[in-house]
């Protein structure tokens, strides 16, 4: 039983012209015909009565029709699946990390809620290491992680970078000096950052480390905009992106900081398995809406790493 003659049997009973089927279908008359006869053989049954002019369905060729109908759908929705350029729909499971986007989240569901009213989209947050093992592991089809510029990809991942961001360093205002400084300058002060897991506090932690200097930490918790309002309030130095900084309502009442040993820039990248489908549009529009809604830099030509650069 082919798939074509499925269709030209569907298109004659639509239609009650073999004809108009055969325009349809791009097809000669005896064309069409022999794809009916095709399909009766396959069936051993007479879908067509051709007793009368023009042939009609018999009434097991209208039963047979209702069933055809139904695996016609249930042919194209599965080829839809794998076409990149069909309507994104079914289940979209996506990730960002713990610090994008909290304050432009809500916005963004609806936009993909009105731009894939067939997606129906599920989104976890954690840190990006554990996001990119979740997207490996099949638990997420995509995900929003920042990695440095150099990050080398594995072949079974996709991955397209999407923004730049530097990472600042913040004190409440006038708490510090605004000129250049050093770790050991503000280091006892003590920092407020999320838990940890991050690759921020890390990177910090190895900075401090590699000079001789503690890691105080006064306080960890998740959430930038928590994390400012208590720096704004005199408990210690955070980090922040620049975008998340001027989006905060906190700004005004902080002070970036100069530190001349520590600086740290990562890019935001959009990671997911190699063939996402028809799922593919979606997930390129969640990651061009968060990058918008983050305020970050986007590269000048966005570079795509679906092969690990060596």
């Amino acid at each position: 039983m082919k798939t074509e003659d499925l269709r030209a049997f569907d298109a004659v009973v639509r239609h009650g012209s073999i004809s108009l089927a055969a325009r349809e279908l791009g097809l000669t008359q005896p064309a069409t015909t022999r794809r009916i006869q095709n399909l009766e053989e396959s069936l051993g049954v007479q879908l067509l009565d051709r007793s009368i002019k023009p042939p009609k369905p018999s009434p097991l060729g209208l039963r047979v029709h209702a069933q055809t109908r139904a695996a016609l759908r249930e042919i194209d929705a599965l080829r839809g699946l794998v076409t990149t350029d069909a309507m994104p729909s079914g289940r979209l499971r996506l990730g960002l990390t713990h610090s994008m986007g909290a304050s432009s989240l809500v916005a963004l569901l609806l936009d993909m809620k009105s731009s894939f009213p067939e997606v129906q989209l599920q989104v976890a947050t954690d840190w990006s290491t554990r996001l990119v093992d979740a997207v490996q592991q099949g638990r997420l089809d995509a995900a929003a992680v920042f990695m440095p510029a150099s990050k080398v990809w594995p072949d079974t991942l996709s991955a397209q970078r999407l923004a730049s961001t530097e990472l600042l360093v913040v004190a409440a205002k006038g708490r510090l000096a605004k000129g250049s400084v050093r770790l050991k300058d503000i280091f006892d002060a003590g920092w407020i950052l999320n838990p940890d897991g991050c690759g921020f506090r890390a990177a910090l932690q190895r900075a401090l480390s590699a000079q001789g200097l503690p890691f105080r930490l006064n306080l960890e918790t998740h959430g930038s905009e928590l994390q400012l309002g208590l720096v704004a309030a005199g408990l210690g130095l955070g980090f922040v992106s620049r975008p998340a900084l001027q989006a905060s309502g906190h700004a005004e009442a902080l002070d970036v900081l100069t530190v001349r040993d520590f600086a740290l820039a990562l890019d935001v990248w959009m990671v997911s398995t190699a063939a996402q489908g028809n799922l593919q549009r979606a997930i390129e529009h969640f990651g061009a809406a968060l990058v918008r809604g983050m305020g970050a830099e986007q590269p000048a030509a966005a570079r795509s790493a679906d092969r690990p650069q060596k």
